[in-house]
């Protein structure tokens, strides 16, 4: 098992996304920034053909076009990008939410080509970000379409806005609240 970048090693789960980022940060620099440092130092010695002591490799530097050398060139050019999340707290140290988010366009992405028409993947597009809105704001993608649907031809255009997901799951909260009865003492 590698030391490297385990995805159940990250070591700050407990911290992904809820915790505070100064305590995020602190843990990125204790535990993430050393290795990083050594993952980049292996890395510079590997290209350049010298070890730690700076005596030659046994085999040379490592060549350029392996794969090897190409990933490694990859890394070090982005290096910058790369150990970003260790000086702030407040970034994630991936993208799988953004991934995450991608993958229902991906997985679907076959069945674009029978929409029939620009308009229908015009449409589709609507609906893909509405979903991805709700699913994001948190009411149920489900329920907040057949709302929306059933209500939008009574709604305004001028407040269409309001039927977005962030407004709408609001007004649903103010719904309920209204419709309920009030307690007897």
């Amino acid at each position: 098992m590698s030391p490297w970048f385990e995805e159940d090693d990250y070591g700050e789960e407990q911290f992904q996304g809820a915790g505070p980022a100064a305590i995020r940060l602190e843990l990125r620099q204790q535990q993430s920034l050393p290795i990083l440092k050594e993952f980049e130092a292996w890395m510079r010695r590997q290209t350049g053909g010298a070890a730690s002591d700076g005596s030659p490799l046994p085999g040379g530097p490592v060549l350029p076009k392996s794969p090897l050398g190409m990933a490694s060139n990859y890394c070090l050019g982005n290096w910058p990008a790369l150990i970003r999340y260790a000086s702030n707290g407040q970034l994630d140290i991936d993208n799988n939410s953004a991934e995450r988010a991608m993958r229902p366009v991906a997985v679907a992405r076959r069945s674009y080509m029978f929409f029939g028409s620009d308009n229908g993947g015009h449409t589709a597009a609507v609906l893909y970000s509405l979903i991805a809105s709700a699913k994001r704001h948190g009411p149920d993608p489900f329920v907040y379409l057949r709302d929306v649907l059933a209500d939008i031809s009574d709604h305004p255009s001028n407040k269409l806005h309001e039927l977005l997901p962030d407004h709408w799951k609001f007004a649903q909260a103010a719904k309920q609240t209204d419709a309920t009865p009030p307690a007897q003492a």
